[in-house]
């Protein structure tokens, strides 16, 4: 009879603690953390793992879940368009961000994506405030967190980058802050508040830029152990601003725009993940009873890797560094939250190595030039059509035709012609006439990131895209863009509420991050979102 007892008491408090753990995981986290690595390729995570401390990286992938094979949906693989994708769960084609810059016909002139002329910087006598979200034309998974509690949580972006910022945050944000080069500060929009609030002005009167710049940028360790990375000094490596490419990279002696050299070291990550801690502490994130959501832009590693190039030495420490940032942000969530937080770590792009890094390797590779290519279609259309500068503009490897040289009648003429030219040049792989999908003769894959790509109201007229290891770009330093798994593969890893442990080699897409967000949370996907939840990273 006892045993009996104890079965039936033992059953019954199996089922309470059931109950309870169910409680658990249905509730939602008191704070979200999105964070995006500014051109972090996925290798990163593999390149330099063994080097990683088991705070950072390694303490989301081993204790959390990887999704080792995610890429990027659409063309161009650009911040923007990769900063509005993880949160929109979209694609250019449906969220209107379809690059960082693009150029209107109707504007007669370049958009830039965040460009705002109704409103006023705040912070700053200069420009760099006059920003806001309304070139991005769909709703984010913070937007949907904010209607889902009638406003009640808090959104704020941070970044170096304005678009690293603001695109993520959403529109009806709290907040999105982001570095003025004019003060050294971080800065925002009268679209978000008409003065900074208290604690970022005791944050920027801090001068933290000041501090962290009195220090040399030398490697972390030794410099003979940087062994996954070429010799210290190459003849295709650019400069940083006002300094050389080599270590140790002196900083007392940049006299002119510090502030924007400060951009390129690993010391601006340190001082984003201060402002992080600042603004959850300040704006009192997660601790107002529901769930908030801080967005975190690590801009530093893309002015950097435009500069030497994913091989460099500067690549390694600057991750090597990076990781020590990720874990003291992630000490300081466990100390503050417990576990009753969330973390996704990915990128908005990946980038192409040094194309004379890949020829001195025999790897086939190289640039070429918009200007080039410009001139050359306006030749070639001209003496088969009479038509004088019938190409107006080249810009993300598409091409703008001039509506007011050619007529409606011609343009499909002009479309072939400009196509023919185009696969005649060696760097040149594929072309499609924007125009007419139908017509598109390229592999599914390349096909469909072509169309997520395409918007109707703002793109080109013919796209085309360049052979693995080419762009558009000069002899030093590297780009991204392409649909290529180096710039189109990126890193996602889970942390927290509502996160079993594990790791998958199942395909997913940048686009499918808002929607497992929402359903840890519960709540509504973005209202132009095409992605899917990832069933496998989901607590059961």
């Amino acid at each position: 009879m006892k045993l009996y007892l104890v079965l039936v008491a033992l059953f019954f408090a199996s089922q309470i603690n059931g109950q309870h753990k169910s409680a658990s995981r249905a509730a939602s986290p008191k704070l979200v953390v999105g964070i995006v690595v500014d051109q972090m390729r996925w290798d990163f995570l593999e390149r330099y793992g063994s080097r990683y401390g088991q705070g950072g990286f390694l303490k989301m992938r081993n204790n959390g879940f990887s999704c080792d094979q995610t890429y990027i949906p659409y063309l161009p693989t650009y911040t923007a368009p990769g900063h509005a994708c993880v949160f929109t769960g979209s694609v250019p084609a449906i969220n209107g961000i379809i690059s960082n810059n693009w150029y209107s016909r109707e504007l007669k002139r370049y958009v830039y994506c965040a460009e705002d002329t109704s409103v006023q910087t705040v912070g700053s006598d200069s420009k760099a405030g006059m920003m806001s979200p309304v070139n991005m034309w769909t709703s984010t998974v913070g937007d949907e967190l904010r209607l889902s509690s009638n406003f009640r949580s808090k959104v704020i972006g941070i970044g170096l980058k304005d678009r690293g910022a603001i695109l993520p945050a959403g529109h009806s944000a709290n907040a999105a802050f982001w570095f003025d080069d004019a003060n050294g500060s971080f800065i925002t929009s009268s679209y978000y508040m008409k003065a900074l609030p208290s604690w970022l002005q005791a944050f920027n009167a801090r001068r933290l830029p000041d501090s962290l710049m009195k220090t040399a940028w030398n490697t972390l360790y030794p410099i003979k152990s940087y062994v996954q990375s070429s010799k210290d000094e190459a003849f295709y490596e650019a400069k940083l601003p006002g300094g050389g490419n080599t270590f140790p990279h002196v900083l007392d002696t940049i006299s002119s725009n510090r502030s924007h050299t400060f951009r390129y070291l690993p010391y601006a990550n340190t001082y984003t993940v201060s402002m992080a801690i600042a603004a959850i502490e300040g704006e009192r994130l997660g601790q107002g009873g529901g769930t908030d959501m801080l967005t975190i832009s690590f801009s530093q590693p893309d002015y950097m890797g435009h500069t030497f190039g994913p091989n460099s030495i500067e690549a390694e420490d600057t991750y090597l560094r990076l990781d020590k940032d990720i874990a003291d942000l992630l000490n300081y969530l466990d100390r503050k939250f417990g576990d009753d937080y969330l973390v996704f770590l990915t990128a908005d792009h990946g980038v192409a190595h040094i194309p004379a890094f890949l020829k001195e390797n025999k790897i086939p590779a190289g640039t070429n030039s918009d200007k080039h290519l410009k001139a050359l279609l306006n030749l070639k259309v001209e003496a088969s059509t009479g038509l004088n500068k019938a190409v107006l503009n080249i810009s993300n490897c598409q091409v703008y035709l001039d509506y007011d040289v050619v007529p409606l009648t011609k343009r499909s003429e002009v479309s072939r012609i400009i196509m023919q030219v185009l696969l005649l040049e060696p760097t040149i792989g594929w072309v499609a006439d924007l125009n007419n999908p139908a017509d598109y003769r390229l592999v599914q894959d390349m096909q469909q990131r072509l169309l997520n790509g395409y918007n109707q109201k703002l793109s080109g007229d013919v796209q085309f895209i360049y052979k693995p290891g080419w762009f558009n770009g000069g002899s030093k330093g590297t780009t991204h863009g392409l649909w290529n798994p180096y710039d189109a593969r990126i890193p996602l890893l889970w942390y927290g509420h509502g996160v079993r442990q594990g790791r998958s080699n199942k395909l997913v897409y940048m686009s499918d991050i808002a929607a497992t967000v929402a359903a840890i949370l519960n709540i509504q996907v973005p209202n132009g979102n095409v992605g899917r939840v990832i069933e496998d990273v989901l607590l059961k």
